[in-house]
């Protein structure tokens, strides 16, 4: 009944399902890859975010080359601010509204170079391009705490005089006349003593596992309902086959009789190939008659 199957045409239908089915697979071990990545995030930031500062001395290697684990680790910082050498970082939005970000080269009492970001400010309204004001940090020997987070890669785009494009510590080192640690950049948390006035601080993240968990889910459904389908056009073609099989038998008893031949064995093979017709065929609902049509509408407006 289903030696078909074993075809070309539908070894081929076979191979493209299976190789549908794989690449669901891979799609689905991609998507929760990505989860993976996605709760690391949530992770780190739950761990790291709210834990005690770190002294410089047991944190600076994390400014020359930052391992991930330790992203938004909390540091404590003592230096003076260059704050000749403050620069606005362009296209940073934030709750929607455009603005750039603020950082300045903390220059520490042990004698490296940190870069702090202190955080929002909208755009301007006096001139286009820039924030009204820079509020300044505070002037001497200040003690800061910041959030430890990865140099950002170079952009390919310019940016005007005094700003930057992104966080890209190897660009913005360049511009300095002094070395910088270019590893890690500091998101301020916290400066003693407080400046009257600052750029907003920078929101708490909010990561989250996002929909990967539901779209591995669904590649994984999508393979299987592959070889359903094929389950289904395969018992398909083997019902029509039967069916062929059917009128062809039925044709050829009705053949014998016309030409006066009691074809016993046309008969039997009229009769199986029908018998096998009627299983394969998909069954109807049986049509309710008039009184129980009657009595489901009297059912329906109350009456017992």
């Amino acid at each position: 009944m289903y030696r078909f199957l074993f075809t070309r045409r539908w070894l081929t239908y076979l191979g493209i399902a299976a190789l549908f089915a794989v690449a669901c697979v891979f799609l689905s071990r991609w998507q929760m890859a990505r989860l993976d990545e996605a709760r690391a995030v949530v992770d780190r930031v739950e761990q790291n975010y709210d834990a005690p500062a770190l002294p410089f001395a047991q944190a600076a290697g994390q400014f020359s080359q930052l391992d991930i684990a330790s992203e938004w680790r909390p540091v404590a910082l003592r230096g003076t601010y260059d704050v000749e050498q403050t620069r606005v970082v362009r296209n940073r939005p934030l709750n929607g509204q455009p603005g750039y970000e603020v950082v300045v080269p903390l220059r520490l009492t042990s004698g490296e170079t940190v870069v702090v970001d202190r955080g929002w400010l909208p755009i301007g309204n006096a001139e286009s391009g820039r924030p009204d004001a820079v509020p300044a940090p505070p002037e001497g020997t200040v003690d800061v705490v910041v959030r430890l987070r990865p140099a950002e890669p170079a952009l390919d785009r310019g940016a005007p005089q005094g700003q930057l494009a992104s966080i890209d510590l190897a660009a913005y080192s360049a511009e300095l006349p002094y070395p910088v640690l270019t590893g890690a950049y500091g998101q301020l948390a916290s400066e003693d003593p407080a400046p009257a006035e600052t750029p907003a601080p920078l929101p708490r993240p909010q990561p989250n596992e996002g929909t990967h968990l539901s779209y591995a889910l669904q590649w994984l459904a999508f393979g299987v309902l592959m070889f359903v389908a094929f389950g289904w056009a395969a018992r398909q073609q083997a019902r029509n086959d039967a069916i062929d099989a059917a009128a062809d038998a039925a044709e050829a008893h009705e053949t014998a009789v016309a030409e006066g031949r009691d074809d016993a064995a046309a008969r039997e093979a009229a009769q199986r190939a029908a018998a096998k017709a009627a299983r394969l065929a998909p069954r109807k609902p049986r049509r309710r008659t008039a009184e129980e049509e009657e009595d489901a509408i009297l059912d329906a407006q109350g009456y017992q």
